[in-house]
Parts: structure tokens; sequence; C-alpha cells
């Protein structure tokens, strides 16, 4: 059986993608930009060491798709954010990576045409060129970082990171994330279950060594220092909603335990509005109570929102696809999104000073 191989015997084809550092020639971080980013993770460190009373809030659409519809976006939450800036800070959802349950479309990086073309060298490119235009506008980003490649191409222009439900057990996403530059939050686990968030936020706190990618695309040994700025997020789960006061208090409780940061961020959508968007103002609502009541964890919360109310599949003919409309999870409008973000801040702007530290 001289013809007989027993590598890559299910590999279809390997194509070799333009490095990190040649990305980031191409598109630099430089500049006023690199200024506003390096204060926007800064203000986030500031928030979760209670030197900054406000909330942050991580803002926009579950997924992107439609990189004009983006800017769209980017430019009516700057406006918002100045006009907030006193009580909120808020930090544009800009997720590129969606895991998936078992398939469906997986993001722009890797499918950018929505084509199943999976031309990830130019997702890569149209992602960091998104990104550097949105923080050109000094409004902070944040996405998931779901691949543990693609952080050494994208993640200096990111203000605060997420690890999803799905990923927050994984050894390889704890790992690379303790070698971030920015704040990370993990969700707890799809059960509701708290347990997998306070390993993986002990985990990260910690040095690390594994295998990666280098800015010149070679696989490398990577040793990392350890992420300080770890913290909890809280999306809800498969035994339902847990933004009230009493899980609130029982995830206190658990995070003192572990001996982890009690900073508490909830997740307005997913189990926590039951994937309904018109009740994500609702939980918003029921998180200002609580802080109006003296709760001292909660430090953030998320948000999906869109230019338009909704989702909608993806169809055959992309021309058909609605402006402004989510293809993966549904998300609240804009005038909802102003509305319900007005009035948080304008119940909180004389409460949050007083909080603790």
């Amino acid at each position: 059986m001289p013809n007989q191989r027993t590598d890559d015997t299910n590999i279809a084809s390997i194509e070799t993608l333009i490095t990190p550092a040649q990305l980031k020639t191409e598109l630099p971080l430089e500049g006023a930009t690199l200024e506003s980013v390096s204060a926007a993770r800064q203000t986030i460190f500031d928030i979760l060491d209670r030197k900054d009373p406000r909330l942050f809030v991580v803002i926009g659409p579950c997924s992107i798709h439609d990189v004009n519809a983006a800017l769209e976006y980017a430019r009516r939450l700057r406006t918002l954010a100045d006009e907030v800036k006193d009580t909120l800070y808020l930090v544009m959802r800009v997720y590129f990576e969606k895991p998936r349950t078992s398939v469906g479309w997986k993001g722009l990086i890797n499918d950018p045409y929505m084509d199943d073309t999976f031309k990830i060298q130019d997702g890569l490119r149209i992602g960091r060129k998104l990104l550097l235009d949105i923080a050109a506008m000094g409004l902070p980003t944040s996405t998931e970082a779901l691949d543990p490649i693609s952080p050494q191409y994208l993640q200096d222009i990111i203000a605060w990171s997420a690890i999803g439900a799905r990923t927050t057990e994984s050894q390889t996403h704890r790992e690379m994330s303790s070698g971030l530059s920015s704040p990370v939050g993990f969700k707890n686990g799809t059960d509701g279950g708290l347990t997998v968030a306070i390993n993986a936020m002990q985990s990260v706190r910690s040095s690390h060594r594994f295998l990666g990618i280098n800015s010149q695309g070679q696989v490398s040994v990577v040793t990392t220092k350890g992420n300080p700025y770890a913290h909890v997020v809280l999306r809800g789960g498969s035994s339902g909603p847990n933004y009230d006061s009493v899980h609130v208090a029982q995830c206190e409780a658990a995070l003192k335990k572990g001996g982890v940061s009690s900073n508490i961020m909830i997740d307005c959508s997913h189990a926590n509005s039951n994937k309904d968007p018109s009740v994500q103002p609702l939980v918003l609502k029921d998180i200002t109570h609580q802080i109006l009541e003296g709760n001292q964890s909660i430090i953030g919360v998320m948000v999906e929102s869109n230019l338009n109310h909704g989702n909608q599949s993806i169809p055959k003919d992309l021309a058909a696809l609605q402006y402004g409309v989510s293809v993966t999870d549904a998300c609240i409008a804009w005038d909802e999104t102003e509305r319900a973000i007005r009035e948080m801040a304008n119940k909180l702007k004389d409460v949050l000073p007083g909080r603790a530290g």
C-alpha cells in the first residue's frame, strides 16, 4: 500500500492567510484612533476598579453583516453616548463571529459575502476596517472572542471582550483570555449555572502557556501574564432568567466564595429576555430598580439593539435583505434603544456617584 496516507484524510484544502502583521500594516491603528482605544480600555478598567462610578453598556447588533448599517448605527450611538456620558459609558457591540449550535451563518469574518464562499481573508480586512472606522468616531468597540487565532488580527482595537456561554468552559478560551489586553466578561453556562464562569475567572487571572501564532503567523508557544480584569456576565439559561435581585444576590455569594471579582454584568438578551427583544427594556428597568434599591455589584449591562426591530432569515437573494435588521438574534429598534438608555441614565444620574467603591 505505497500510496496509503494517515494524515489530512478529511481535509479538502488549506489556504494561507495574510499575517496579522501584514494586516496591521495595511490597516494600522495609529494617532487619535489609537489614543481613543487606549482611553476606552482605561475607562472600563476604572469602572471595574470602582474608580469610575458609571455603568458601562455594551450595546449594538447581535452580529454585523452590513457594514453600511453598522456605521449608521455607530453614528447614532456616538450621539447618544455623548448625551448620557455622565452616567453611562456606551460601548458598541461589533460581533463578527457567531457560535452555532449545529450549522448556520458563522459571521462576517468567516463568510463576509453570506454565500458560503468563506472568504476569510476578505472578512478580516472588512472587519478590521470597520473597527477602525468606529474607533475613529471615538466610540469604544466590543466583540466575542470566539476563534483563538483572530484576536491577533483585531484585538488591538477592542475595548471589551466577551467569552460566550458555549465557550466559557473551554480551556482554550480561558488560556487565550489570560493574554487579552482588554477586560473580558465570562457568561454563565447555557444551563444558567455559575460554576463554569467562576472557574474561568479563576483560571484567566493566572499565567498560561499554549500554542498560538505570533504577528508573523508562525506557530508559537504563547506565554501570558494573566488578565486581572475578568468578570461574570449573567445571561440566563435553560432554567430561565437570572437577572433579578435574588439571582444577583446568589451570584454575589458564589463569586465571594470563589475568591474572584464581585463585579457583575447583566445581559438583557438571550435567556434573560427569553429571546424576545421587547423584554430587554423591561430587564433594564429591573436592573435600574436594583441599583436604586442599593445594589453595589452590577457594573454593566448588555443589550442587543439594531436600527430596526426583530430579525430575519438570510434569503437566497441577498438583495431581499431588510436594511438594519439582524440576521441572527432579534434586536430592539433604535427608537426603543434611545428611550431605554435615556430612561436608565435619567434615573441613575444622581445615584451612581454615591455608590460604594
